[in-house]
C-alpha cells in the first residue's frame, strides 16, 4: 500500500478482506455492465426490427404481385393449420 492509502484508510486490511472487497466491487461492476449491455442489446434489437419491418413494407410496395402471392400463401397456411 502506498502512503496515501494509509492516510485515506488508517485501518489496514488483511489479504482476505481485500479480496472480498475487490470481489464485491467487481461483482457490482459486472451487474451494471450486464444490465447496460442488456439494455443496449434491446435497443439494437428494436432498431433492427424497425428497419426489418420498414424493408418488408418497401419490398411489398415495389413488388405488389409477389407480396399478394405471399399473402395468399400465408392465408392458405393459416386455413389448413389445425389447433
Amino acid at each position: 500500500m502506498a502512503d496515501g492509502d494509509l492516510r485515506d484508510n488508517p485501518a489496514p486490511r488483511g489479504p482476505r478482506e481485500e479480496r472480498e472487497a475487490e470481489s464485491a466491487a467487481s461483482a457490482a461492476g459486472d451487474v451494471e455492465d450486464a444490465q447496460e449491455s442488456d439494455a443496449a442489446r434491446r435497443r439494437r434489437r428494436a432498431q433492427f426490427l424497425r428497419e426489418l419491418h420498414e424493408a418488408k413494407q418497401l419490398r411489398d410496395r415495389v413488388q405488389p404481385r409477389r407480396a399478394r402471392a405471399a399473402r395468399m400463401r400465408h392465408q392458405m397456411r393459416m386455413r389448413t393449420f389445425r389447433w
